[in-house]
């Protein structure tokens, strides 16, 4: 041999260093495996429940079964999951929030369009039917006028009628008026009708005159009508004007006027 060393002959400290030249990660790994595992030993042994009751003690889950603790340390176990462990992946995510999204806009704009308040019309139809008198003592005209008022519901919930206050002018002087207390209930987008009566008189030589002069064929008297009408729905009141004007023959159906 002659002194020579053979190349594959090395002394453990030179196996050592070159093993630490050339696998420098692995060893690290390999110390941090033997860390981490020295530190779980020493944070929770596997010990034996030795003269412990059966019921007060568990399987271990890092002993793979083959070990238990005392129930008292359960809580205080990690448990590692794997990175691709499909827990931790859930599925259709997008898609339940994209739901959930649109079912809460979807049902909020469902509510905004049916429960907004829209109009409620009120147009008056016109004159239904009329009575006439004349007292000659006072030169006076008295009429009793029957009049139709439209009510159109343009909303999604019921609306109730439950007041109407109506007055008559005659050349801006009120020579009528009358309260009605009513309970109409006006359907969604439905139409209805009421009726009410005005006891008017007028204390006017001029529209006397003209009313029972027989020369005159047309004996018309213009009237001015206006009133307001109280309307409920949603737990909240309003109030709706309307106003209407209407020519009145006050010499057809002339009756006695009444006794005073």
């Amino acid at each position: 041999m002659g002194g020579k060393l053979s190349p594959f002959w090395r002394t453990p400290d030179r196996k050592e260093s070159e093993g630490r030249l050339i696998f420098p990660r692995h060893q690290d790994a390999e110390d941090e495996i033997a860390n981490y595992a020295s530190i779980n030993d020493a944070a929770m042994p596997c010990v034996p429940c030795a003269g412990v009751a059966h019921g007060s003690c568990v399987s271990c889950p890092t002993c793979q079964g083959t070990g238990r603790i005392p129930r008292e340390q359960e809580k205080e176990l990690v448990a590692l999951i794997p990175y691709g462990d499909q827990r931790l992946k859930p599925r259709r995510t997008k898609l339940y929030v994209c739901l959930a999204v649109t079912t809460c806009l979807l049902t909020t704009s469902l509510s905004i369009f049916f429960l907004f308040p829209r109009s409620i019309a009120v147009l008056p139809a016109g004159l239904n039917a009329s009575s006439v008198g004349f007292s000659a003592a006072t030169t006076s005209v008295y009429l009793n006028l029957t009049n139709t008022l439209n009510i159109t519901n343009n909303n999604f919930y019921l609306v109730t009628v439950v007041h109407l206050d109506v007055e008559v002018l005659h050349q801006s002087l009120v020579v009528g008026k009358v309260t009605v207390e009513t309970l109409l209930r006006v359907s969604p987008l439905r139409s209805s009708q009421i009726n009410y009566m005005v006891a008017s008189r007028i204390l006017d030589n001029n529209t006397y005159n003209i009313c029972t002069w027989t020369k005159v064929k047309v004996h018309n008297v213009l009237l001015h009508i206006q009133g307001t009408l109280t309307c409920t729905y949603l737990c909240h009141s309003e109030q709706l004007a309307f106003e209407d004007y209407q020519y009145v023959d006050c010499r057809g159906n002339a009756t006695l006027p009444p006794t005073l």
